[in-house]
């Protein structure tokens, strides 16, 4: 008895016939960004560290967003000493208001020593914390890589060039919360409790209420004049 074919999952069934079989289709729809920067900014951080790799990947993702739609006046970009020092600088970027994502490209090269770890933690978790507080989106374009040449092929040999995806991620991602905040067409806006019955009042025309005018009655005094 042959096993079960998994969905999804190209399986070959000889030397020249391949079986391949489609995912299933979702039936719940999703929030999805577009790859169009018309309208938005964007500030670029990078390192001067290692600018041999940087500027490659600098080129690249200033080329991404201007393809997909962005002008050169609304790229900012801000250089800092190394990788360390680019979670606090996208902090600050963000905390403007001014830019709808902030990309940041560096590139750490592992030496002899533990600096190499301790430098790759703190820079991913601080370009974390700092897109999950201020709710601007970065996208994560600092090489981490073994060797030298690991970082030439990652910005623009053999494996691309990972700026050229850290830009087209924040361009998506600048589309996506843009459509998640904007609320949606013909929402009602909720009223808060305490205020229906006043507001409810304000909508009803004058012609449709059932309540009369009050007559005025006159006094004791006004009657023995």
């Amino acid at each position: 008895m042959n096993p079960p074919r998994r969905h999804g999952v190209t399986e070959k069934k000889d030397d020249k016939d391949f079986v391949v079989e489609s995912l299933p289709a979702t039936e719940t729809d999703a929030f999805e960004g577009k790859l169009s920067a018309l309208g938005k900014r964007f500030a670029l951080v990078v390192s001067r560290f290692n600018a041999f790799i940087t500027e490659r990947l600098l080129l690249s993702a200033i080329d991404g967003l201007v393809r997909s739609g962005a002008k050169k006046k609304d790229i900012a970009l801000a250089r800092v000493p190394g990788a360390f020092e680019i979670p606090l600088a996208a902090r600050k970027l963000a905390e403007t208001g001014k830019y709808d994502a902030i990309i940041c490209l560096g590139c750490l090269l592992r030496g002899d020593t533990a600096h190499y770890d301790v430098i790759v933690n703190e820079v991913t978790r601080g370009i974390g914390q700092s897109a999950q507080e201020t709710g601007v989106p970065h996208s994560f374009g600092v090489l981490t890589c073994e060797t030298l040449e690991q970082a030439i092929d990652r910005a623009g040999l053999k494996m691309g060039n990972k700026g050229f995806e850290a830009a087209l991620a924040a361009v998506e991602m600048a589309s996506l919360t843009a459509g998640i905040r904007r609320p949606a067409s013909g929402a009602r806006k909720r009223v808060p409790s305490g205020e229906s019955s006043a507001a409810g009042k304000k909508q009803i025309p004058p012609s449709g209420r059932n309540d009369k005018p009050i007559k005025k009655v006159p006094s004791a005094k006004a009657k023995r004049k």
